[in-house]
């Protein structure tokens, strides 16, 4: 990987991290497990996704195949880098990464996340390759190649914290009124 796209990616990778750790400072752990409505996923749930995305796309990025060529496309990076953390427009979470109840509290969702956060940035500071010459599968995207997979895994964590703020907003920073 060239230098100038692995300070890229490695600076998107901490700044969705910061992010996410910065939406996650502050929620009450007995709040974590509540959701602001029916269908909605509560904060420890959008912890454990988050987590459980790292390591499934993680995965993928391992598993790439090789391409030949490279394949670049620098409009769909920044597609990717653009719309990965807009939420005005819901997405379907792919079965295996949903929810399910995998951590219990909140600390050990964000441990996990920060334990795979680390190993996909020691992949990273590691890669001598052009992962724009691995081709994946992302199970919404379809076909990318191993740049935009990590493309993806450092917005991923942005579109969660806004998820978060508008989820404390709702319940633990919201007025409550007595019963």
């Amino acid at each position: 990987m060239e230098t100038r796209d692995k300070t890229e990616i490695l600076d998107a990778l901490r700044r969705g991290q910061q992010a996410f750790l910065d939406a996650l400072d502050g929620v009450p752990e007995d709040f974590a497990a509540t959701r602001p409505g029916p269908g909605r996923w509560s904060a420890l749930e959008c912890a454990e996704h988050v987590a459980v995305s790292e390591d499934f796309l993680f995965s993928q990025l391992i598993q790439a195949r090789p391409a030949g060529v490279p394949v670049v496309n620098p409009q769909r990076e920044a597609g990717i880098l653009a719309r990965g953390a807009d939420r005005t427009h819901p997405g379907v979470s792919p079965e295996v990464v949903r929810p399910t109840g995998r951590f219990s509290t909140l600390a050990d969702a964000l441990r996990h996340f920060l334990q795979s956060r680390a190993g996909t940035v020691r992949f990273v500071e590691n890669c001598a390759e052009d992962l724009r010459s691995r081709l994946t599968t992302h199970p919404l995207l379809g076909p990318v190649n191993g740049y935009e997979t990590l493309l993806l895994m450092a917005v991923h964590p942005h579109r969660h914290a806004r998820q978060i703020d508008e989820i404390g907003a709702a319940v633990w920073r919201a007025p409550h009124l007595p019963s």
